[in-house]
């Protein structure tokens, strides 16, 4: 399922629209085609300050628009600049609650040039549905995402 879709986010990384544009069309691709990817979203360091800014995403509204490195999944890939895949987020200490409904998290880093300049989060309300696919896929995303940025 998840190679499949790969040819429609190099079509959509392929325009002439905006970045921004293009990375909602992404967001709302996964969100839409992958049953489990209930949130879908981009988070990018905030200019020099040691924080990510949300960024284009689909799903549920969410409060956290800013998040601190070091706090919660993303706050920690940021500072660990590798995939972060959570089977049960009721299990993480350093976790950030979106949603009463999010029962695991997938956190793949961005980067541009070899530096971590943000990352794909996925929530999902299913418990545990992440496998080494997702990552796959989701590594493939950020690498020809990167080239657009």
């Amino acid at each position: 399922m998840l190679s499949e879709l790969r040819p429609q986010v190099l079509s959509i990384l392929n325009t002439n629209a905006e970045v921004s544009v293009r990375l909602q069309e992404i967001c709302n691709l996964l969100q839409e085609n992958i049953s489990y990817y209930d949130w879908v979203g981009f988070y990018f360091k905030n200019g020099n300050k040691e924080e990510l800014k949300l960024g284009p995403y689909a799903g549920e509204p969410t409060d956290h628009t800013i998040i601190p490195f070091g706090k919660g999944i993303c706050g920690q890939v940021a500072l660990s600049n590798e995939n972060f895949v959570v089977p049960d987020v009721q299990a993480q200490d350093n976790y950030i609650a979106c949603s009463i409904n999010v029962k695991a998290e997938i956190v793949v880093p961005l980067f541009v040039n070899g530096e971590n300049i943000g990352q794909i989060d996925i929530d999902s309300n299913t418990p545990d549905p992440f496998n080494s696919e997702d990552e796959d896929f989701l590594e493939f995303v950020n690498k020809e995402v990167a080239k657009i940025l």
